[in-house]
């Protein structure tokens, strides 16, 4: 059977095929090293022209999630600026050749958003070969478990909130002077921001500033018809949970503790971030969709 995002299936059933086991790469990691590979959505997404014309930058756009919102994007018509880091080449062109297979331009700009410089001129890049920009999709992230707080790092601590936190304002910012009214900037949050672990206290605080980040955007940038959101993801098989973002041990069981018993694929998120960018989310502001498979949240 041929499947898609629409096709009517068990959920529980699904991805039965993909099971994780204990393995470990160097951050940031590769998703063409991850084993099992995860679904970006490759051979599933079906676009239907709902962002025809608009233009994307994506961070983190080489690998997980943030591949597979480029892949979902480009389908749905969409014009996307991948950003990600030199290390992410690999990974970074695989997705571009989707995004042109899909008949839309790829602009490929490797760097490191932790440099509040080259943030800037990421997002100017991404205008300059897009022709413009309408959805900024703050997506890149730093996750690194630790479980003593005493042994956590200052280094450790300012990386992650420079990465998940610093670069999400400073890419925002430098956005704005190209945004028009039905605009969108969705960003990345996560179950983490209401259920934090023990082991991921820089973390999870991360993801709590950028759901007050998001709903205090909203609020300051709706009456010019700028929309902002967030998604926040539960467990999901990306290379960030092999590269130290949770202890090994955990991997064969992951995503064991949702109501559907298994861990999510990067394609199930993609569909939120397309309708948080489309005109279909018109009267959505200030929101975060949760993507985790019934993991109860406030």
């Amino acid at each position: 059977m041929i499947r898609d995002q629409y096709t009517f299936i068990n959920p529980v059933e699904l991805y039965n095929d993909i099971e994780p086991s204990a393995q470990h790469q160097q951050e940031p990691g590769l998703d063409a090293e991850l084993s099992p590979r995860a679904d970006l959505g490759e051979k599933t997404y079906r676009g239907t022209g709902r962002l025809t014309g608009r233009k994307a930058l994506i961070t983190g756009a080489d690998s997980g999630i943030g591949a597979a919102i480029a892949i979902a994007y480009a389908r749905e018509g969409a014009d996307v600026a991948l950003s990600y880091l030199p290390e992410e080449q690999a990974d970074a062109d695989r997705i571009a050749t989707l995004v042109r297979d899909a008949g839309r331009t790829a602009v490929l700009l490797p760097g490191d958003i932790r440099d509040h410089t080259f943030a800037e001129k990421l997002v100017e890049d991404a205008a300059r070969g897009l022709g413009g920009l309408d959805i900024l999709v703050n997506n890149a992230g730093k996750q690194v478990w630790n479980d003593d707080l005493e042994a956590l790092t200052v280094e450790q601590f300012e990386s992650t909130f420079t990465t998940n936190v610093f670069a999400m304002f400073w890419i925002s910012k430098a956005a704005l002077k190209h945004l028009v009214p039905g605009a969108t900037i969705i960003n990345t949050t996560s179950v983490q921001a209401y259920k934090p672990a023990g082991i991921l206290v820089d973390y999870a605080s991360t993801k709590a500033t950028i759901n007050a980040f998001t709903k205090a955007l909203a609020e300051q940038l709706a009456p010019k018809g700028i929309r902002v959101n967030a998604v926040a993801p539960g467990p999901i098989w990306t290379p960030l949970q092999v590269t130290d973002g949770q202890p090994q041990e955990k991997i064969e069981s992951f995503g064991a503790e949702t109501a559907l018993g298994r861990m999510g694929q990067p394609a199930e998120l993609a569909p939120a971030y397309v309708f948080l960018a489309s005109a279909e989310s018109s009267y959505v502001v200030g929101e975060t969709i949760n993507v985790n498979g019934g993991m109860p949240t406030p």
